[in-house]
């Protein structure tokens, strides 16, 4: 059984992964192209939904509701992601 001290380490280690890979995918791929404030805007994204995700998790809800609401956060999460890359909604802060 995992531990509530391991649960939390990978929790917050898939966000500094996702940035790591996201680092040597701006060295090495060509077309990549972030900015230091395009790393910290994600790392700010990534982890407060670590985070929430985390509350959630340590929570006293049923199994079903844990679920759900980290599924909720995780959505918010990608169409957060996907309006500041693409700009599906159209908004001011939407990418090229």
């Amino acid at each position: 059984m995992i531990l509530d001290k391991q649960k939390t380490k990978i929790i917050f280690a898939v966000p500094a992964l996702l940035l790591l890979t996201a680092f040597f995918g701006n060295l090495f791929a060509e077309g990549w192209n972030w900015s230091p404030l395009d790393f910290l805007v994600a790392a700010v994204l990534l982890f407060v939904m670590a985070f929430l995700v985390n509350l959630v998790i340590r929570s006293g809800k049923t199994n079903a509701s844990k679920f759900i609401i980290c599924f909720a956060i995780l959505l918010v999460l990608a169409l957060v992601w996907i309006e500041l890359a693409v700009g599906i909604f159209g908004s001011p802060f939407a990418g090229s």
